[in-house]
């Protein structure tokens, strides 16, 4: 089943990849406003680390999904995910809503957002100590050499 899936997972990396290409080239292309925001000097040098370190990522992925490797995978799925959101994050700052709101126009109203901010900082600590001893119950259950049929 692990062999499928890193079969799978080669496959699937390669569309991801595709579709940030597609994204990465269409959205200046459509914008010159983004166009100018990436390539424009000193900005260039400055945004050069997010498309470097996406196509590390890719290679990192590309290469565990080759391998032994159990975490490597997952962790490389992740940073191309956050790099891409960073990178459309980039393109559109400040805007929210593209060419409709900005970030400012779109946010809660302050005590909206205290709320919020009372209410996460309730539960979060909650719902990470239960992850924990959810994920501490349930160690060394399962063994890697275990056969599944």
């Amino acid at each position: 089943m692990q062999a499928a899936a890193r079969r799978h997972g080669r496959i699937c990396l390669i569309g991801v990849l595709a579709a940030i290409a597609v994204v990465s080239i269409w959205t200046p292309v459509a914008s010159p406003i983004v166009a100018a925001r990436w390539f424009s000097w000193p900005n260039i040098l400055i945004l050069a680390p997010v498309p470097i370190a996406t196509a590390a990522a890719a290679l990192m992925t590309w290469r565990a999904l080759g391998s032994r490797a159990e975490t490597i995978p997952f962790a490389g799925a992740v940073l191309l995910f956050v790099l891409s959101f960073i990178g459309i994050a980039i393109s559109l700052y400040p805007m929210i809503v593209p060419y409709h709101f900005t970030l400012w126009e779109a946010a809660s109203s302050e005590r909206t957002q205290a709320f919020l901010l009372v209410g996460t900082l309730a539960l979060l600590p909650v719902i990470l100590m239960y992850t924990g001893w959810s994920y501490w119950v349930f160690r060394g259950k399962v063994r890697a050499d275990a056969g599944y049929h």
